[in-house]
């Protein structure tokens, strides 16, 4: 397995530049792009997990909470690739990317 490092300082970087920006930047789309990106992290990890299932959509719970919901999908997916059987082939420098242009998206 890759070192997971990065994937787990970009995740975490932007989870807590999230939590510091004003409600009018969450309202104008960094609250909609992490919301979005926690969501995918959330359903890569779902897949390495359990290949297969269905999956379960991460709730909207509010712009305020969306900083937590990326954190716990980063890390969902971080312990994910640790367990899985190939090694999450090219998922971890996939999930990088996803976060590093979410956090330019968002000025993070």
């Amino acid at each position: 397995m890759d070192d997971v490092t990065p994937l787990l300082t970009a995740v975490d970087r932007l989870a807590d530049r999230l939590r510091t920006l004003p409600q009018s930047r969450l309202r104008q789309g960094a609250a909609a792009e992490g919301l979005a990106l926690a969501r995918e992290l959330s359903l890569r990890a779902q897949r390495l997990e359990k290949p297969g299932a269905p999956p379960r959509i991460m709730p909207d719970v509010g712009m305020f909470a969306v900083a937590d919901q990326l954190a716990v999908a980063g890390h969902d997916l971080v312990h994910a690739l640790e367990r899985a059987p190939d090694n999450g082939a090219g998922e971890l420098a996939e999930a990088v990317t996803l976060v590093t242009e979410t956090a330019e998206r968002c000025g993070a």
